[in-house]
């Protein structure tokens, strides 16, 4: 698993905006693309906890809304 590449955090940023503004896309599948970015993030950076737990809390709650959702 790699890291983000910056192309696909500014993408993903976009797609969040876009959402708060005018609440175009799926709320639930940001969520997923998010936890997807952090956990990538979080393989890269081995050791560093923080990371980690901020990954699979991202994931975690994506899965919840995506249950509350569908």
């Amino acid at each position: 698993m790699s890291s983000p590449t910056a192309g696909e955090l500014s993408d993903f940023l976009s797609d969040l905006a876009a959402f708060r503004t005018g609440g175009a896309g799926d709320y639930a599948a940001l969520m997923a693309r998010k936890a997807d970015l952090l956990e990538r993030i979080a393989a890269d950076m081995p050791g560093d906890e923080e990371a980690a737990q901020t990954a699979a809390l991202a994931r975690a709650r994506a899965r919840a809304n995506d249950l509350a959702t569908g």
